[in-house]
């Protein structure tokens, strides 16, 4: 008897701390949203305006279970592919581009108005369109305004700082911070 009254208290812990979490209606949003990836797991969409928006042009998008905050933006490029990981949520208007390929670990924590992209975007002159995938780690935080740029891997357990412009790897537990995303200390992971 007392195994029962643990299992049943067990039950209804997780219920209560699922209530106290994203509601009905976020879930019914991540449903919503879960129709324009090629494969997902469970999608949670924050309340709020604009909804995310997924333009996809012929690309693969894979999603774990993971939260959409409103104005988030994927942008996926025929026969390019965005990832993104178990429990990593997407803050305010995100902003991820692929050409070729953007992974996303898990558990990352990516702030307000982020863009990764991995290309330039456009050709410059004399030369072809540069795209250079771009792999986030897992356990990666990643500060409001910062801008991941083309070829760039964050190693797992890093952090980058508000503002900061990624253009080099950042090694695991590295902390990047300042416009150049100078590499200021490495955590021990």
């Amino acid at each position: 008897m007392p195994t029962e009254l643990a299992t049943l208290r067990g039950v209804f812990t997780k219920l209560a701390r699922r209530i106290r979490g994203p509601s009905l209606v976020d879930h019914l949003l991540g449903l919503w949203l879960r129709r324009r990836f090629q494969r997902a797991g469970i999608l949670v969409v924050r309340r709020g305006w604009p909804l995310p928006q997924v333009d996809n042009y012929g690309g693969r998008i894979e999603a774990e279970n993971c939260g959409f905050f409103p104005g988030v933006h994927l942008e996926c490029w025929r026969g390019a592919t965005i990832r993104i990981g178990n429990g990593t949520y997407l803050n305010r208007n995100v902003e991820i581009v692929a050409a070729h390929s953007v992974t996303i670990g898990r558990n990352c924590k990516i702030a307000r108005d982020v863009i990764i992209m991995d290309s330039d975007q456009h050709a410059l002159p004399g030369a072809g369109l540069v795209v250079k995938p771009v792999v986030i780690e897992d356990r990666v935080w990643i500060g409001s305004r910062a801008i991941i740029l083309k070829g760039v891997t964050i190693g797992h357990d890093s952090v980058i700082g508000a503002g900061a412009i990624v253009t080099k790897d950042v090694p695991p537990g590295g902390i990047a911070v300042g416009p150049a995303a100078r590499i200021i200390r490495t955590l021990d992971v």
